[in-house]
């Protein structure tokens, strides 16, 4: 019995048929002119799904983050891309946990019902790459206003985006005790602001990337949210929100692959018999399958200890591990299967396979989660 597949059936079966309405021409259409899904976002905001973790009281669905795991698997699963999406599932996450009751009641209401898009979070940067303590963006409060400068390096969806969540030193690393103290979060509204520019970046996948450029950008003081210099602890429960729902996007893509790859192995017929009969073809996805299977157990596991409250980022650094590895190898053995097929456009495989090798990278490259593990979980040396 599949139970990851089983769990929330009604709640599978309305994402499912809402993704049905986007077909594999959409997304090839999509894909090839580089474009952001605006309207995949906006049918999915409709029916409430993009407002999953906000809170009823703000007008949200008030979902779990396990229930919210099963709407970006389906997406994922359907052949789309939940790139275009899964944002807002997370930055919300340190605005609902961390903002002032007034930042949460201007904001949060719509968000929820999509008047506006919080869609992109500013934390990487050129030099400093993952060690974000290192990050050289600066917020220096004058009166009250913040006067920001710096660069930001690979933020999705800031295009399509009226706030950005901004994480900024506001405290010279050569004045705190901690290098992870002097940081703190912003939520900005950069609709007409002045001081910032944005340069799209053409990738190998279509995730609306840019780089983000400050000169002098002011923001409302308002802007800060929780406590000045206490960001980096804000963003850690965000960023585990962020890695089971990515791991749950690269279980959709492992079970797509999968799901292709039997279709067309039990019809394509060669020498006589289908190719799936084959052990060359046949144990390579089967052995995918297993580990998109348990990879789900992990996900699944990382989601409730977030529900409950719980630590939980060893397993979800470890979800995130095992579904982007599994997907990969869901895609290998797909295109395998296809052969020259997987190459073309028109079959979808070699999108998906672009698509889901960056989560091996990002947003975390997969060395890091096991230079993680090894530290903060098996309790080893810190790893060089």
């Amino acid at each position: 019995m599949n139970l990851a597949r089983d769990n929330f059936p009604e709640l599978r079966d309305a994402v499912r048929q809402l993704c049905g309405q986007f077909d594999s021409a959409y997304w090839q259409k999509i894909d090839e002119q580089r474009a952001y899904p605006e309207a995949f976002v906006e049918a999915l905001t409709k029916a409430g799904w993009m407002s999953a973790l906000i809170p009823e009281e703000f007008g949200g669905s008030g979902l779990s983050l396990t229930e919210a795991t099963v709407i970006m698997e389906e997406v994922t699963r359907s052949g789309g891309n939940a790139g275009c999406c899964h944002g807002q599932m997370y930055n919300m996450n340190t605005l609902l946990r961390n903002g002032s009751a007034e930042q949460k009641k201007k904001y949060l209401p719509k968000i929820a019902s999509g008047e506006l898009r919080l869609q992109a979070f500013a934390v990487t940067e050129p030099d400093a790459g993952s060690d974000t303590t290192q990050l050289k963006t600066t917020a220096v409060r004058r009166g009250d206003r913040y006067v920001v400068n710096g660069r930001k390096m690979f933020i999705s969806r800031a295009m399509q985006s009226d706030l950005l969540l901004l994480l900024a030193r506001t405290t010279p690393a050569d004045q705190v005790k901690r290098r992870t103290d002097g940081l703190s979060v912003f939520l900005v509204d950069i609709r007409g602001i002045k001081g910032l520019e944005i340069r799209p970046l053409r990738m190998m996948m279509n995730h609306s990337t840019n780089a983000l450029f400050f000169d002098d950008m002011e923001i409302p003081a308002d802007s800060l949210v929780g406590e000045e210099g206490k960001g980096f602890q804000y963003i850690l429960s965000g960023m585990n929100a962020e890695r089971i729902l990515v791991a749950s996007e690269s279980i959709g893509d492992g079970r797509w692959f999968t799901d292709k790859s039997v279709a067309y192995s039990s019809q394509r017929v060669i020498f006589g018999k289908p190719i799936g009969a084959n052990q060359g073809v046949q144990l390579p996805i089967a052995r995918a399958y297993a580990n998109v299977e348990a990879a789900a157990l992990m996900r699944d596991k990382a989601a409730a200890l977030f529900d409950a409250g719980e630590p939980c980022g060893g397993e979800a650094n470890m979800a995130k591990l095992l579904a982007a590895d599994a997907a990969w190898e869901a895609g290998n053995a797909c295109i395998d299967c296809h052969g020259g097929y997987g190459y073309a456009e028109e079959y979808d495989v070699e999108r998906k396979f672009r698509e889901c090798r960056l989560y091996k990278t990002a947003p975390v490259n997969n060395n890091l989660v096991l230079a993680y593990v090894g530290e903060h979980v098996l309790g080893m040396p810190r790893s060089y």
